[in-house]
């Protein structure tokens, strides 16, 4: 009989669990996570939310902790952010403690006095985020050797939020540097929900490491729902309804499971603003919670929602990860999410309690949201998931953290730079035209075999300690909104430009406000509350689109799939509509069409938003020129004729002579530190980014049926 791996932790952590938690005993998954976390592996411990992650990775790391006699900082606990370490803070903290241990926490908002104590006495447990432990490995108040010298673990929360994301280029770089500091291995522990490759998440985490280090994917034992065969749907409550509008989803919304704890998702802080503004309005108490809100305000209302009953809080995804609001009876999805990960996550936040299931209604606001939120249920039927990819070619990053590298160090060898990444590509020698441009125009200087700060440098990052260069996304410039001496959030400055007749009013924190200056030099807004007509706006900078899964999976719905779920008649009759009267024109069972309407000639590929930008440029003869790319088709020339189709099609040789979209140089500026690379590798990353391949290979494979409509 083999040993039971409960007995390898430590009996102050054991007894802890038994008697100050109160558990029986551990779930499936931490059970399997204490022999290889406390044998020093690298894992990826997958479970959706709620499902006791962080205590898989803490009862063993510390139990290591002790056992081994760990000083100083060991251990790094990383989240993508804020507002995620400020809930776990508390309970890794209190974790710790058992131990006689210290959990702490450093990000943008920690107080210089709260930095100073931890340079000075530094925690067993550090909270932060991948910039701000940037931050202390090249800022000049922090001795980066006495405070993370001694870390021998880092785990990962929330590690799909970064794998798919240039945070997560990021994070790869700084954890080898942190390497270098260390002078030893990392163990690296991600935290994860349901992903499509998770094998593949945890090889992308161990950086350099990979192959070398022992590493596993851990999961509970009971299994995930497999693909839903005929009759079978995957556990859950979810309905799917059709309102026709937001002001209509507001009216269900406050006459729906009064008396019950609703969190409401939307893709957009404009719909969040507008819907919680319609929901007020009803004298339903709502709270709201976006990117652009105040730290303050987004905390007031997590904390009120968390301790009020009888309400709404109306969210971007910001509370799609695991921030603790509280006991939710209900999700509620205004139109639909992205992807399959993003539903899942909250669909997760439901079905806590003892004798709940989890639970999501869908209202869709516009005929097509319903077409794409049945699309996401099909695929969440069929069991599938998104695979995490990591953007292709980040030379903007290798840019970055060769810059970050010099301020660390404050000079590196012209030669032996390499080595601070292991050879991890792409931050090694592939890299070396990046250097030379660095160099070239004076982000760097060179004396003999040495590289320092150059002045562009300087010029371009250097403001506050070089704080812009720890940041490896971009958002577009925002105005703060301010009220009296209360900060309320940032708006749009489109917001504040654009004609409109009256006075100026903004919708922010779901309340109209009045404009009664504008500092333009310092982009600060002032305002005072008004009874109604605000705007929200806020500039999407993503050149996401959707992706070929769930655009095929439209079609699909087109075709006749229904997705596992209960759906009103609402939403019956639109998808009836859509199939009846909209579907003749679009989509065919043997293949895909081109139709022509007048001059409107479309190629309906249903292939996504990056394979039709792949087919436009593989096709520049037969495609319009002057097309912006789409989800579902191909805008195409209208004076085609089926011989030119042909002859463009029989160039492309079945998907073996594709080319990387055009990009608008514009886009370009999308790209943090773009201005130290040169202008065409900036140009080949975007194109990159844009491209499709394997969809647009897919449709070219596919029979094409020309349809003219009368």
């Amino acid at each position: 009989m083999s040993p039971d791996p409960v007995d390898r932790l430590d009996p102050v952590v054991l007894h802890h669990v038994v008697n100050t938690l109160g558990w029986p005993d551990l779930r499936s998954l931490q059970r399997a996570a204490i022999d290889p976390l406390m044998d020093g592996e690298d894992a990826i411990l997958l479970a959706p939310t709620a499902g006791g992650k962080t205590e898989a990775a803490c009862l063993p790391v510390l139990s290591a902790m002790s056992a081994q006699g760990w000083s100083d900082t060991s251990v790094l606990y990383l989240c993508p952010l804020k507002a995620l370490l400020n809930n776990l803070v508390t309970r890794v903290d209190a974790y710790a403690q058992w131990l006689g241990r210290r959990a702490q926490l450093w990000h943008g908002d920690t107080t210089e006095s709260q930095r100073q104590r931890i340079r000075t006495d530094p925690p067993d447990i550090l909270l932060t985020t991948p910039e701000s432990l940037e931050a202390m490995l090249i800022g000049v108040k922090t001795d980066h050797a006495t405070v993370l010298g001694h870390v021998r673990t880092v785990v990962v929360d929330e590690v799909h939020a970064f794998a798919d994301d240039d945070r997560g280029w990021h994070l790869l770089a700084v954890l080898e540097r942190l390497q270098q500091v260390t002078g030893r291995p990392l163990q690296r522990i991600g935290l994860s929900a349901t992903v499509g490759n998770p094998r593949q998440l945890l090889t992308w985490l161990q950086g350099s490491g990979a192959g070398e280090r022992p590493g596993r994917v851990i999961a509970p034992v009971t299994p995930a729902p497999a693909p839903s065969a005929a009759g079978e749907h995957p556990p859950g409550e979810v309905e799917l309804d059709y309102v026709g509008s937001l002001d209509n989803a507001a009216k269900l919304i406050a006459a729906l499971h009064r008396g019950e704890k609703r969190l409401v998702f939307c893709d957009s802080r404009r719909q969040v603003e507008q819907l919680g503004a319609a929901l007020r309005e009803r004298e339903v108490t709502v709270f709201l919670s976006h990117a652009s809100l105040s730290a303050q305000e987004r905390t007031r209302s997590e904390q009120a929602f968390a301790e009020a009953r009888d309400c709404v809080i109306v969210s971007t995804s910001t509370l799609e990860l695991g921030i603790d609001v509280g006991d939710l009876d209900r999700v509620i999805q205004i139109d639909s999410p992205t992807t399959v990960a993003a539903f899942l996550q909250r669909i997760g936040r439901t079905g806590r309690r003892p004798g709940s299931i989890r639970n999501c209604l869908f209202l869709a606001t516009r005929k097509d949201a319903l077409l794409q939120a049945a699309a996401l249920l099909v695929l969440w039927g069929r069991g599938w998931v998104e695979p995490v990819t990591a953007p292709p070619e980040p030379r903007h990053l290798v840019a970055q953290q060769l810059l970050a590298l010099v301020l660390q160090q404050h000079r590196i060898g012209s030669r032996l730079w390499p080595e601070q990444w292991s050879g991890l590509a792409p931050f090694d020698r592939s890299a070396q035209p990046i250097l030379r441009h660095l160099v070239a125009e004076g982000f760097l200087d060179q004396d003999g075999e040495l590289l320092f700060i150059g002045p562009e440098a300087e010029r371009r990052f250097g403001r506050r300690h070089f704080i812009e260069l720890t940041a490896s996304f971009t958002a577009p410039p925002q105005f703060t909104v301010v009220s009296g001496r209360t900060e309320i959030g940032q708006t749009d400055p489109s917001v504040l430009t654009e004609e409109r007749p009256g006075p100026r009013r903004l919708l922010l924190g779901g309340r109209s406000w009045q404009v009664t200056f504008i500092d333009w030099g310092r982009k600060r807004v002032f305002v005072e509350p008004a009874d109604g007509g605000g705007v929200a706006k806020w500039t999407n900078g993503s050149l996401a689109g959707l992706s070929h899964a769930l655009t095929r999976a439209m079609r699909d719905v087109l075709l006749g799939a229904d997705p596992p779920v209960s759906r009103t008649r609402r939403a019956e009759a639109c998808l009836a509509e859509w199939r009846q009267e909209d579907a003749p024109g679009l989509v065919h069972p043997g293949g895909t069409l081109v139709t022509r309407c007048g001059t409107d000639v479309r190629w309906w590929t249903w292939a996504g938003y990056r394979a039709n930008a792949t087919l436009a440029a593989t096709l520049p003869s037969v495609a319009d020129p002057v097309q912006r790319p789409t989800d579902c088709f191909v805008r195409l020339r209208e004076d085609l004729t089926p011989q030119m189709w042909r002859t463009a099609h029989e160039g492309a040789d079945g998907g073996t002579a594709l080319v990387l979209p055009d990009v608008d140089p514009r886009a370009v500026r999308g790209l943090k530190f773009s201005a130290a690379l040169p202008e065409r590798l900036a140009v080949a990353t975007v194109a990159a980014r844009l491209a499709d391949f394997d969809g647009a290979a897919a449709a070219l494979r596919e029979p094409v049926r020309f349809h003219v409509t009368p």
